[in-house]
């Protein structure tokens, strides 16, 4: 189904239950500190060497890290929730029918086996089998209820009224993600699309085609795909929030783009009608979107159709499906076995009904007191950058009044939502396929989003469920969201000290507040509008000091050969450093209220420095292991910069870090004060 997203930059119903002692998870441990490798040196793994040599990979991961013992951690209390409720025999129509229901479904492979690719054979004819003179049908049609192949259309808050919806036309249709793994001529990419071969050919032969026929269908759909990327903008480009934001009449649309039946599409897609006026976010992609739909013979448009329904439908099939996608993923990411069926199945049961699951979870392990330490927290750190804000030397008092007002408006949503999503017309039917069960509430998903359109946008609902473990910003609304899920150590951690809090989630907050004012966030004004609230010089400041982070990071060797993209992640890299020097902030402020003088002997923690304490914490936050084929990966695909880097080259930049581990000129960890950037 679609996927619809612009941009998002990561109660207790009764006694609250705690995770049982071994499921505790622990802040930064001192001991663990090595002694080998000094803090001058390489800052991130005098902190977390002891801890990548103690969590090797398993072969089920291709990177493994704290998040990931977060996720594990989410994953095990989730299970317990979701296998707990057949147990209670619920009544059919109830969610916790439908929650265990959908679970059961996907875990019985017996069943999942036997039907092997049965569930999707009408599909598969239909496509297969549609004359060429009704492949306009088919486009509505695989629009409508599979896939968005070629282009995407879809309502989000508007640009430049975030309080209303606009349609947006972008781009779609691109499996493999980024342009460059089809345009790029090396050996590591052509070796995935060798793979990537592969997957289509077992795919289609495993959907009832003979070798041949699933040869030629691979063979059509990287041309199909290949062409597609030719005209897809750059992982840089669509960091561009001015060049996507253009405007377009309907005229404009149906003349531009005169092969793709838009009244139709509108109606029978999305059974709404044409609107007047759109926001087309890749220009060149939908007109390339256009030729290809009237110019490619429609053998090739049903090859790619075709692929574009099964791969979507793979994971909830056979095991034989699973199995084909696993080996296309050792590839890519170097991941040497797949994860166990019942995450698997765990993962796609949250993904249709995840805030059902998340009420249940807030029951049992989000204390109110967690919410309440939090809200405080939050406001802490936004005094702390209002602070920042104000005495910026490279910022005007006219500017600076205007980042104040967006600052003071940030809405804060903490744990959980207000309201719940009502999921009572979601039917779930354990007579059918667990294919089936996804699809159906696939569409029904698909819509309750496009029911939004004509309507004023609801700034209420979350982007995340309550269990994830993340946190965004989202510049529309002007909001930060932090779910129950993430506040967990090493994060937050009501038992550890102030200085392990404020380097933990701390930074989290800083950071996320700090997305507001980021390349990207700070284009959107107090009330989540596209809007200017810069002077031009001002502007051009902040132009020159973002350039100068994007060169720290462009100069970093990630393998032989493989340089950082700076440009790419420059929006994680300034939050990272801005919520470090925030939370900073934040920190001793909150320790001078509370009268403790952190410079004494008492004051240390497991003999410790607390400045030292709060660097090690955040420097613990990004402890992993990576295999070297998911480093390239995550440098091609990833906004974020690799843990590694993001604790050394961002540290090197902070001044309070260069004193606190007595850094000097010589040190691997140094950067001259006349080299650092300093933003917020």
């Amino acid at each position: 189904m679609n996927k619809y997203s612009l941009l998002l930059l990561a109660v207790a119903a009764g006694s609250v239950l705690s995770a049982s002692a071994e499921e505790h998870l622990k802040s930064l441990d001192g001991k663990g500190i090595s002694q080998n490798i000094p803090a001058s040196e390489d800052f991130y793994r005098h902190v977390n060497q002891h801890w990548m040599d103690a969590n090797p990979l398993s072969p089920e991961y291709s990177r493994y890290g704290q998040f990931n013992i977060l996720t594990d951690s989410s994953n095990n209390r989730v299970r317990r929730i979701v296998t707990g409720l057949a147990s209670k025999n619920p009544e059919p129509g109830t969610i916790a029918y439908k929650i265990s229901a959908l679970y059961e479904s996907g875990m019985d492979s017996v069943k999942r086996n036997q039907l092997g690719a049965k569930p999707i054979q009408d599909v598969v004819k239909k496509i297969d089998s549609t004359p060429a003179s009704e492949m306009t049908d088919l486009l509505l049609w695989m629009h409508k209820y599979y896939a968005a192949p070629f282009f995407s259309a879809y309502p989000q808050e508007d640009l430049n009224n975030s309080a209303e919806y606009a349609m947006y036309i972008g781009s779609g249709g691109l499996t493999l993600g980024d342009r460059d793994y089809y345009l790029v001529k090396d050996a590591d990419n052509k070796k995935i699309r060798d793979a990537y071969l592969k997957l289509i050919e077992k795919d289609m032969m495993l959907s009832g085609f003979s070798k041949k026929d699933a040869k030629r269908i691979a063979k059509n759909v990287l041309k199909v795909e290949t062409l597609i990327a030719d005209s897809t903008w750059t992982r840089e480009q669509t960091r561009d929030m001015h060049a996507l934001n253009n405007v377009r009449s309907i005229d404009w649309v149906k003349s531009t783009c005169p092969n793709i039946p838009w009244d139709r599409f509108f109606k029978e897609t999305m059974k709404i009608d044409t609107p007047d006026q759109f926001i087309v976010t890749e220009i060149n992609t939908v007109k390339q979107a256009d030729k290809l739909i009237s110019t490619l013979p429609a053998r090739e448009i049903k090859d790619y159709y075709l692929w574009q329904f099964v791969q979507d439908a793979a994971p909830y099939l056979s095991d034989d499906f699973s199995d084909a996608h696993f080996e296309f993923n050792k590839v890519m990411s170097g991941v040497e076995s797949q994860q166990p069926r019942w995450k698997r199945v765990l993962g796609a049961t949250e993904g249709r009904l995840g805030e059902a699951v998340g009420e249940l979870y807030v029951e049992q392990y989000f204390p109110e007191s967690s919410k309440k330490y939090m809200e405080g927290l939050v406001e802490n750190l936004r005094t702390a950058l209002g602070k920042h804000i104000i005495n910026l030397p490279w910022m005007s008092d006219e500017t600076k009044l205007e980042a104040i007002k967006k600052l003071n408006a940030i809405t804060v949503k903490i744990g959980y939502p207000d309201k719940w999503k009502d999921y009572s017309t979601l039917n779930i039917d354990p007579s059918l396929s667990y294919y089936e069960n996804i699809h159906n509430a696939n569409l029904w998903h698909n819509d309750e989003y496009l029911a939004k359109w004509g309507k004023p946008v609801d700034r209420s609902e979350w982007g995340m469920t309550p269990q994830t473990i993340n946190a965004y910003y989202n510049p529309l609304n002007n909001e930060i969201v932090f779910p129950a899920g993430i506040l967990q150590a090493p994060f937050f951690d009501a038992n550890a000290s102030d200085a392990e809090n404020y380097g933990g989630i701390g930074v989290v907050i800083g950071h996320e507040l700090t997305h507001g004012f980021d390349d990207q966030g700070c284009n959107f004004d107090a009330v989540g509008n596209m809007n200017n609230w810069w002077t031009a010089e001002d502007a051009k400041a902040f132009a020159e000091l973002t350039q100068g982070l994007a060169n720290q990071f462009d100069q970093v060797e990630v393998l032989p050969g493989v340089m950082a993209n700076g440009s790419y992640t420059l929006g994680e890299n300034i939050a990272d450093q801005g919520g470090l020097r925030v939370a900073m902030t934040a920190f001793l402020d909150s320790q001078k209220k509370k009268g403790v003088d952190i410079k004494a002997e008492e004051a240390k923690i497991d003999g410790i420095d607390p400045i030292q304490v709060f660097y090690m914490n955040y420097a613990n936050l990004w402890a992993q292991n990576v295999r070297d084929a998911e480093k390239k990966k995550l440098t091609m695909t990833d906004v974020h910069s690799l843990g590694e880097n993001r604790v050394n080259v961002t540290l090197k930049n902070i001044a309070p870090f260069m004193d606190a581990f007595d850094i000097k000129e010589g040190d691997k960890m140094y950067r001259p004060a006349s080299e650092r950037i300093v933003i917020w």
